[in-house]
């Protein structure tokens, strides 16, 4: 059962990126979820160029592999989280958002990542739902271009309130673009929990041909709070199955965000947790082959 391992840098904002990557490959994780923010990566810094350089040489060094996130906070307005959004009543809001999203596919260029994630954005007041899928089809467009130019994916997540919330909604987005090959899906495991109707499990399953990043966390039903491991309702040796055995090959990153006072503490207990459901999953499937070959055997 292969699967890549990795941790997201939206929770250890604590640490300097040097150290949080380095911190990420002594505990053996063999990628990290790279949030373009202030902190880390700025995207909006002069130095943008120099710095993503430097980046890769020290994530090559480490043997880490890498995924862009664009989910940071308040990295284009300082007042309004997320803002602007690619929903935003305003064009020049809206093209702002699409200028970092194309920003963000040349840095995963040059860090040769596997993917680049963003979301929808919540559906400002007052708007028409008509309304906002066509601002969304039009502002996402440049950013499969050039995502379509670098030959990185854009995977867009469904985000719990957003436009884009669900698997349906994915599908949707994806019959209003004329199913564009860069586009891809950001599959949040604890997202499933929360509000889909199928097991995340089987989440996994019916997103197999489509999955381009995946992040992963615990979650309740109904309550769209990132939880560590264990403190949830997940059962997550199925969905560990369920995604070795699809194509997907790229890194599977645990996002707990709000988390980053116990970022190194939690990278080490977050791995442990894995590790020990992909054995737990392993014995199981193991266990009537074992019981098969014994059945046939001849006796001592």
């Amino acid at each position: 059962m292969t699967l890549h391992l990795g941790y997201g840098t939206n929770g250890l904002t604590d640490l300097r990126l040097d150290d949080a990557l380095g911190l990420l490959a002594d505990l053996g994780y063999e990628g990290v979820g790279l949030t373009l923010d202030h902190m880390h990566l700025d995207p909006l810094a002069p130095d943008l160029a120099e710095r993503t350089r430097q980046v890769r040489r020290r994530l090559t060094s480490l043997g880490l592999r890498v995924t862009v996130e664009t989910g940071a906070r308040y990295v284009l307005d300082p007042r309004r989280k997320h803002g602007p959004s690619l929903l935003d009543p305003d064009p020049d809001a809206r093209a702002a958002r699409t200028a970092l999203l194309v920003r963000a596919v040349d840095v995963a260029g040059e860090l040769g990542a596997h993917a680049v994630h963003c979301f929808s954005g919540i559906t400002p007041p007052g708007t028409p739902t008509d309304t906002a899928w066509k601002r969304l089809t039009e502002a996402i467009t440049p950013v499969l271009e050039a995502s379509d130019r670098s030959g990185i994916p854009l995977a867009v997540e469904p985000e719990p309130g957003h436009l884009l919330a669900t698997l349906a909604d994915f599908h949707h987005l994806r019959g209003l673009l004329g199913d564009p090959g860069p586009l891809g899906l950001t599959l949040d495991i604890g997202h499933c929990q929360c509000l889909e109707d199928a097991s995340p499990a089987d989440c996994v399953r019916d997103s197999a041909p489509w999955l381009r990043h995946v992040q992963i966390e615990d979650m309740r039903r109904g309550v769209h709070e990132h939880l560590p491991f264990g403190d949830g309702e997940i059962d997550f040796p199925p969905v560990l199955a369920a995604l070795a055995a699809s194509e997907y090959r790229g890194l599977t990153v645990v996002e707990l965000p709000r988390h980053s006072h116990t970022g190194p503490e939690l990278a080490r207990t977050s791995i442990d947790f894995l590790r020990a459901a992909l054995s737990r999953e392993a014995t199981t499937r193991a266990a009537p082959d074992r019981a098969t070959t014994t059945k046939g055997a001849a006796p001592c």
